[in-house]
């Protein structure tokens, strides 16, 4: 066997095993969980949890497909039958850029949530919901929901993001005219962007802001009403998070 066909097999080989790496690490996932409550003043919800959780909404969003992750695999489908054949490998195109909203990272390690809900006998309509986003300052990008960004730097992900309460979580803007949904999702994935009490403090005014463009009710993550108290004790959570977290920063950086 030639020195040339022996280089194309270990090419071929070591490409293949690139695109395997690249299908695998696409579906890795995190898990998380997420507390159950209940509250009298809204629309009626199901007594279990209905909905989707940050896990099921990010694989929806692998199971529709992602653009940027299938344009990598085709590049390299194409380089690996190019080689194999003999002929001159083609420039590689670059990826398209990932959608507004989109985590530089799956890591993260809690999940701190708010609930938007319609008031008993009412529905949140999609218009409604889009144009209450707009004013709110919320972009529609990465797995079909809104999110808030760093000023200038959407490449460090999202601040919070807002996630339909009915599975998969998503916005269909085609059919945005005909969406009915009971209320919505105010999630934020730390470690993020910004320390957790100032994301924190740029969620909750979001919120109350579209409680009142929505006419809707504002909860906690156990769905009950979100008062002062409950309020001052996030804060305190999310206060004790963030020097957890300056004190791992400090003993990685040693």
């Amino acid at each position: 066997m030639s020195e040339t066909a022996m280089l194309r097999i270990m090419i071929g080989a070591a490409g293949l095993v690139l695109i395997a790496a690249i299908w695998f690490a696409s579906r890795r996932k995190p898990a998380q969980g997420r507390r159950h409550g209940s509250s009298s003043k809204t629309a009626e919800l199901p007594n279990r949890r209905q909905e989707p959780t940050l896990r099921e909404i990010l694989e929806a969003d692998a199971g529709s497909g992602d653009p940027a992750a299938a344009g990598i695999e085709q590049t390299e489908l194409e380089m690996l039958e190019a080689t194999l054949a003999g002929e001159p490998v083609p420039d590689r195109k670059p990826a398209p850029a990932p959608l507004p909203g989109a985590r530089p990272h799956d890591n993260f390690d809690k999940v701190v949530t708010l609930l938007l809900a319609a008031r008993a006998g009412q529905m949140l309509h999609g218009p409604d919901l889009v144009v209450a986003a707009e004013k709110a300052g919320l972009i529609y990008g990465h797995m079909n929901i809104f999110h808030r960004l760093v000023d200038n730097h959407p490449e460090q992900g999202p601040v919070f993001s807002v996630a339909n309460l009915v599975k998969p979580g998503s916005f269909d803007m085609a059919n945005i005219q005909e969406l009915r949904t009971p209320g919505i999702s105010f999630f934020m994935a730390l470690p993020g962007p910004l320390p957790a009490l100032d994301a924190w403090e740029a969620m909750l005014p979001t919120a109350q802001r579209m409680a009142e463009l929505l006419d809707a009710v504002l909860l906690d993550d156990e769905r009950n009403a979100l008062g002062r108290q409950r309020i001052a004790h996030i804060r305190e959570e999310l206060r004790h998070y963030d020097r957890k977290q300056q004190k791992w920063d400090l003993r990685t950086t040693r």
